[in-house]
């Protein structure tokens, strides 16, 4: 998985591109670049890459989902739909706009549990937001038609499983609007970056004056650009931007490597008759960044877990214990712990957090194990691990 695994003389060659023009900032300063637009650049590629026609970079890709939120018109008392099983970026992504996030149980997907999303459909539901966890996607053919028969936004955050497809489909092209995230252990990295896809030409637009405080990038004189609406400076750095710039046009050597990594991993597991893979929807394929597996019971995998850390296999996540990716350890939002003050609408909205459980995921998440792929991985390590693994788990479940 991360792109950092295997940085080489493409990464350099364009960050020194910007380093020898002096000009680190993405707008601006024409005479000075030498020709260099690595923003610019990057954007084309992702949209030729993901067959979209539009691509705007961000500062991350919590900047990502806030924003394509925001240019989907989705703000104050707004309610969206989303899974408890995510990074806790997807929620406060919710909560910057002064919209409510309306957390909903998964199924064997580890995504949006598609009964549970139609259960929290309120009047004030303005998108629905799934999130491709772990390199995999939720049924988007089920979501779309929720959203087109309640007039709703689709909203993909794609930030965990870029180069995963649905349909023949990029992800994070299915819906409305997509994003991406291109932080430091993502398969494409930037150091810290992310972006919006759409091919929505508004939602573009939106996306291209909003992340730049408003600007209208009309002209070449930044000062005497006008600002249609306010804005706030969600820019990325074109050092950020020459990094990804490398490293998405070796997005599908990454995608290849992972695959045979993970089908390595993948065989020798399926011998274990208790292991049970995620669903994958059909249609759908994974990126194939993390393998995802079930086990009998929370104590079987709790046991596993223990035992493939103590055991020297790192990189495999036991989430109903983690502390930043499940809603079971987010006493932060429960109890709404902020340096500033929350409006009522939303505090109101959130108190449903106060006795909702979430037994289905709880039972998904209690048995799965979630296994990060590295690309810098030789075929002999991966073979190796993946003995070590049964062996792990055979000898837990005897």
């Amino acid at each position: 998985m991360p792109g950092f695994e295997l940085f080489g003389d493409n990464e350099r060659k364009e960050v020194n591109d910007v380093l020898n023009s002096g000009v680190l900032m993405r707008y601006g300063f024409d005479g000075m670049r030498k020709g260099h637009w690595k923003s610019k650049e990057l954007e084309t590629e992702i949209q030729n890459q993901f067959q979209v026609k539009h691509a705007q970079l961000l500062s991350s890709g919590t900047a990502a989902v806030s924003v394509s939120l925001a240019i989907a018109g989705v703000g104050a008392g707004d309610e969206v739909i989303m899974p408890c099983f995510t990074f806790v970026a997807s929620f406060e992504a919710v909560m910057m706009l002064g919209a409510i996030p309306v957390l909903v149980d998964i199924d064997d997907t580890l995504t949006l549990d598609i009964d549970s999303v139609k259960n929290a459909i309120s009047p004030k539901t303005k998108a629905i937001m799934p999130v491709h966890m772990c390199g995999s996607m939720a049924n988007l053919q089920a979501l779309k038609a929720i959203c087109d028969a309640h007039h709703l936004v689709l909203v993909e955050d794609a930030c965990q499983a870029i180069g995963g497809t649905y349909q023949g489909k990029a992800l994070g092209s299915y819906g409305d609007v997509g994003s991406f995230s291109f932080d430091f252990v993502k398969t494409i990295t930037c150091g810290e970056g992310g972006a919006v896809i759409t091919n929505n030409s508004k939602f573009a637009q939106n996306a291209d004056h909003f992340s730049d405080h408003g600007h209208d990038h009309v002209g070449t004189d930044r000062g005497a650009e006008t600002h249609p609406f306010l804005g706030y400076n969600f820019r990325i750095s074109e050092l950020n931007a020459a990094v990804g710039l490398a490293q998405v046009r070796r997005l599908n050597e990454f995608i290849a490597i992972q695959k045979k990594h993970y089908t390595i991993l993948r065989e020798a597991l399926s011998e274990i008759p208790e292991v049970v893979f995620r669903t994958v929807p059909e249609g759908g394929e994974e990126n194939y960044s993390f393998l995802n597996f079930f086990l009998p019971d929370l104590e079987a995998t709790r046991k596993v877990s223990v035992a493939f850390k103590e055991q020297g296999i790192d990189g495999c996540f036991h989430y109903y214990d983690n502390n930043w990716h499940y809603v079971r350890k987010w006493e932060h939002l429960k109890n709404i712990k902020t340096l500033y003050p929350i409006h009522e609408d939303v505090r109101n909205g959130l108190k449903y957090l106060e006795t909702k459980t979430f037994e289905k995921s709880d039972y998904f998440i209690g048995r799965n194990l979630s296994c990060l792929i590295k690309l810098s991985w030789t075929e002999g390590e991966t073979k190796e691990r993946a003995r070590k693994m049964v062996n792990i788990i055979r000898s837990v479940l005897s």
